[in-house]
């Protein structure tokens, strides 16, 4: 007993469509803004809101573990305001509502970061961008102590 060509047809399509989506998972690529909290102060004396000027740590990564870019090595946080395009949209997004001292692990979408363009020549076209930032100070507010180090992020 043999398939007919249109059955043959939809069973390569079904390989391929599970393929590519195998594919899409292990290079770490998404499709939304994924927001992971890594560590959250006990109390939150102060939080980020749309319009307000903070200063975040941060370290960019492509989903190969390629670093691209670091503040946490020049020691020297981004200051920007909030929520005003200053950033690329994921960074608005995911850093709403977060407490001086925390430290968020933000999986950006090409959408939300560079778009198809890139940021050539550190950043290919279309790439998902995985970003550990910690939000050091709000409106010349900072953390009243502790909090995890940078590398345990």
């Amino acid at each position: 007993m043999g398939f007919s060509c249109a059955s043959k047809a939809t069973v390569i399509f079904l390989l391929l469509a599970v393929s590519t989506l195998v594919s899409a998972k292990k290079s770490g690529d998404v499709t939304e803004l994924q927001i992971g909290v890594k560590y959250k102060p006990e109390t939150c004396g102060v939080q980020a809101h749309k319009g307000d000027n903070i200063k975040v740590h941060y370290r960019g990564k492509l989903t190969d573990g390629t670093v691209f870019d670091s503040s946490f090595e020049r020691g020297d946080p981004i200051g920007f305001e909030l929520g005003s395009g200053q950033v690329i949209k994921g960074w608005d997004q995911g850093l709403l509502g977060a407490c001086v001292g925390e430290k968020r692990k933000l999986k950006i979408p090409a959408k939300l970061g560079y778009g198809e363009q890139g940021s050539p020549p550190t950043i290919p076209g279309g790439a998902t961008l995985i970003f550990d930032t910690e939000l050091v100070e709000v409106n010349g507010k900072t953390s009243s102590g502790g909090g995890v180090s940078d590398s345990e992020l």
